[in-house]
């Protein structure tokens, strides 16, 4: 059998287009990211085929520079949850949406996490930031610098998947964390204060950082209603506050009064 030429990106979106089986097509990863394509950018392409059409001959059809995951109609509105292709597709791009708007609905439902959704995600990140953030500063109490390093990197990557989905988003990948923060800021955060915290306390360690953020995380945390994964800590909470300072009845640090 001869083997078949591979396609171009736009020879492939013409064929797709032509084939009525196709009802959605859409772009994912760098390049439905403005100013994130590179020089080994591929063209990451999903193609949503009716329900009910059986295989589809455009799933060989990729090749170098061009990724295909063919799908049902079906399968794409349950693609990548809650997994970690979910942000991809939350930042995908309509090439082809034969459904009236049905493929561009279906992406904007990746990106958004419903309220209950959003609730039970952050309470279970609030919790492990903090564990990671205990286990670093006992650390650094302790002198063991290597390990309290080790556990503020820990910690955040719960804490960015729990500032996201305060905002009910999806956390990025850390490709894309810049370019999201750049174009979508966390509300109550501003953004180069927030990464030039999480590139100190990821590079360094650094627990007087480290207690300076979890102030602000406290007290977004308790307005969220999550003052109770908080409370559980007990005294713990004392060694990840800023030395001399006490919780507020609202959740916000103030000055102990001794």
């Amino acid at each position: 059998m001869t083997a078949r030429t591979p396609l171009t990106y736009d020879a492939f979106v013409e064929l797709a287009s032509a084939d009525p089986a196709v009802v959605g097509l859409a772009l994912k990863g760098s390049r439905a990211h403005e100013g994130m394509v590179t020089a080994h950018s591929d063209h990451d392409v999903y193609v949503v085929v009716a329900d009910g059409t059986g295989p589809s001959p455009l799933a060989d059809r990729g090749g170098p520079g061009l990724d295909l995951v063919v799908v049902t109609l079906t399968e794409f509105r349950d693609a990548g949850m809650p997994a970690w292709e979910r942000y991809a597709l939350a930042r995908a791009k309509v090439v082809l949406d034969r459904l009236d708007g049905a493929i561009g609905d279906i992406l904007a439902g990746h990106a958004r996490l419903d309220a209950e959704e959003a609730f039970r995600t952050s309470a279970a990140c609030l919790d492990a930031y903090t564990n990671s953030l205990y286990r670093s500063l006992k650390s650094h109490r302790a002198g063991r610098t290597r390990a309290a390093r080790l556990d503020a990197a820990d910690s955040v990557r719960f804490l960015l998947e729990l500032l996201f989905a305060l905002d009910r988003r999806v956390r990025p990948y850390n490709t894309y964390l810049e370019w999201e923060l750049a174009r979508h800021p966390l509300p109550g955060w501003d953004t180069d204060e927030l990464l030039a915290a999480v590139d100190g306390i990821t590079a360094t360690g650094d627990a007087a950082a480290q207690r300076r953020l979890f102030t602000q995380v406290e007290s977004a945390a308790r307005a969220a209603g999550h003052g109770a994964v908080l409370d559980a800590w007990g005294d713990s909470l004392d060694l990840m506050r800023p030395r001399g300072a006490s919780p507020a009845p609202d959740g916000r640090p103030q000055g102990r009064k001794d």
